[in-house]
């Protein structure tokens, strides 16, 4: 394999997880925030939703095509969390490798600073079982950790997630950063718009370092939640296209998604 192809496979990879929806951190706005519990509400929520592309930090992780998402949560009257997320992808295949499911593991804890001021501190592990790309030339497992970091103040926030293993099949990537700005504001009558801009460093692998944004509104009914977004990035084509399809999975799209927490 030329050194060229290998830079463009190595890009896909992240490609492939390049989200708090997911792992309740890659589903609608790309950050999560669960509600302190209240005396009477139960601990443990479980969550679903179907996508019309999983989208993680600006990044199709499905091929340009709809992803089936599931999870739950357990959150204790202190602030500790743990959960657990999972969803179909493609990425994986697309770069070399195997696998269908990514499944992310994840705890830590929140809570207020101030009066207004709040955070959350936490690690998430990213798994995706039988990926094989460890046996694929120019990658090393997808399998990531991350550990993050977020203030919000009002609707706002800024978040910083660290990767303390190769990111997502990327060669010494060990490091690597995603900074996370954005917010959820009240638009009245149940409707809320979604505001979010973001920057993706993957150490020693600059081609694939890349600024993602997103411009959404959600709204509650009485069976599900609808999302639609707007996603953009300015990453680069040569990177981020797949090498089997030429399918450019940082193209500008717009997603909708249909979830439910019960």
């Amino acid at each position: 394999m030329n050194a060229s192809i290998q830079a463009r496979r190595a890009a896909l990879a992240a490609a492939a997880m390049l989200a708090i929806s997911g792992a309740a951190q890659a589903q609608a706005t790309d950050t999560v925030a669960l509600a302190e519990p209240s005396a009477a509400a139960s601990p443990v929520t479980f969550n679903a939703a179907i996508t019309s592309d999983y989208r993680y930090r600006g990044i199709s992780q499905t091929r340009l095509q709809p992803a089936l998402q599931g999870g739950l949560d357990y959150v204790h009257a202190t602030g500790w969390y743990v959960g657990a997320w999972a969803s179909t992808v493609k990425f994986a295949k697309d770069a070399g490798g195997d696998g269908d499911v990514e499944v992310d593991l994840y705890a830590g804890k929140r809570g207020e600073l101030t009066p207004g001021l709040t955070y959350d501190v936490g690690v998430l592990r990213y798994l995706y079982p039988d990926n094989g790309l460890g046996q694929v030339a120019g990658f090393v497992n997808a399998n990531t950790t991350e550990v993050y970091a977020q203030l919000g103040y009002g609707p706002a926030y800024i978040k910083y997630s660290h990767a303390t293993t190769n990111l997502f099949g990327f060669v010494d990537s060990e490091g690597s950063g995603y900074l996370d700005i954005g917010a959820n504001l009240d638009a009245g009558h149940g409707v809320t718009v979604l505001l979010h801009a973001g920057r993706q460093r993957v150490d020693n692998n600059p081609a694939a370092d890349y600024t993602d944004w997103k411009i959404g509104a959600s709204r509650s009914f009485a069976l599900a939640t609808v999302a639609v977004a707007y996603v953009g990035t300015n990453a680069d084509k040569s990177a981020y296209a797949s090498p089997r399809n030429g399918k450019f999975t940082g193209r500008d799209a717009l997603q909708l998604t249909l979830s439910r927490t019960f």
